[in-house]
């Protein structure tokens, strides 16, 4: 089942993340599920692209002689993703923070012209703390595993 941001375009995606260019790293949320409980934020899963194209501002230092999409703003695309994951149409505005990044791994490297298919799902929600557990794959290859823990507070 869906909790109706299936679909959400790169604009639908700035009403919900606060992030703007050039560190808005999700483009396109292809579907949310449900976890196994419903009303339950835990289990919910996202599954969001990132386009990487030439374009990218991070690639003028990482690297000029060869373009690779830094691992680290892959893990921050998966909070994003992880954010969408756990953002309900009826939430008041708030925030989630990175607090710690663990198991992460990195299988090869991502460069321009891939897509990453991001799948991200909240494992546990704590109120404050939420655990999400997210890959990136590309051409159905799992590129980066980790799990993110983040913050989440009010922004208002």
């Amino acid at each position: 089942m869906s909790v109706g941001i299936d679909g959400y375009n790169v604009e639908m995606i700035k009403e919900v993340l606060p992030h703007r260019y050039p560190f808005l790293l999700v483009d396109r949320i292809l579907g949310v599920k449900d976890g196994p409980i419903p009303g339950s934020r835990e289990g919910r899963t996202v599954t969001a692209v990132k386009c990487i194209t030439i374009n990218e501002p991070i690639f003028q230092g990482h690297f000029p002689e060869r373009a690779i999409f830094p691992g680290v703003l892959i893990v921050e695309a998966m909070a994003q993703a992880g954010a969408l994951a756990f953002f309900q149409p009826n939430d008041d505005a708030f925030e989630i923070m990175i607090a710690s990044i663990s198991g992460a791994k990195f299988r090869r490297p991502v460069v321009p012209g891939d897509r990453v298919e991001l799948i991200v799902t909240v494992e546990k929600d704590r109120g404050k703390m939420i655990v999400l557990d997210g890959q990136a794959l590309v051409d159905g290859k799992k590129v980066a595993e980790a799990k993110v823990m983040a913050y989440v507070s009010l922004s208002n």
